[in-house]
């Protein structure tokens, strides 16, 4: 009888990259331990006419994981985006600190949702799942000594709402509502993992 035939080996595992300008995902995505590399998308990250805060989030993860698979069609390519959503009206990084002060006067006291949205493609297998991550906010009713003490110690210029939360911004808050809690930071790495696992990416 001619031996069994051995056991093909599974191919060489797919790089994975990170399509994110932000310090904050890079972070979180190191948690998961798996090797990885950055790269910044070149995608407009104005919002259409009559966007709603959902559908621009969805739409800019989607371009920037498009944007950056383009350039490494064979690597599996995370794209992620959030926007704050207060009443339907989207809020997104304040820039500077005029800007922060009056998004944080308008969130005193309201509740906002942040919409986290990611895509994880690769152009080469063909494989792309998208996923939102709302987190629903209850901010305290903040005074503007509150507000500008923050704003000096954290200068959250670069965050969706001014909220820093894995800051000094928890403490602004009332209440914080999710299914993935890292989701408001920038990158839902419950949604990461399950995704990553479809991509065909071992975690452990």
């Amino acid at each position: 009888m001619p031996p069994a035939p051995a056991p093909s080996s599974p191919g060489p595992a797919r790089a994975l990259v990170l399509g994110s300008t932000s310090s904050y995902r890079r972070e979180l995505l190191s948690r998961l331990r798996l090797p990885f590399t950055v790269e910044p998308p070149d995608v407009d990250e104005t919002p259409l006419p009559g966007e709603q805060p959902a559908e621009l989030a969805r739409r800019l993860a989607a371009a920037k994981a498009a944007a950056v698979a383009r350039k490494h069609p064979a690597a599996i390519v995370i794209g992620s985006d959030q926007v704050a959503d207060l009443d339907g009206e989207p809020l997104g990084k304040p820039g500077n600190h005029a800007n922060a002060v009056a998004q944080l006067r308008r969130m005193s006291g309201r509740a906002v949702i942040f919409q986290t949205a990611m895509t994880v493609m690769c152009q080469d297998s063909g494989f792309v799942q998208h996923a939102l991550a709302p987190v629903r906010v209850r901010f305290r009713t903040l005074d503007d000594a509150e507000i500008e003490a923050y704003l000096h110690a954290e200068q959250p210029y670069d965050c969706a709402g001014s909220a820093k939360s894995e800051g000094l911004g928890i403490a602004l808050l009332e209440a914080i509502d999710s299914d993935d809690p890292t989701a408001l930071v920038g990158l839902p790495l419950i949604r990461t993992c399950r995704m990553l696992r479809a991509a065909g990416l071992r975690l452990f």
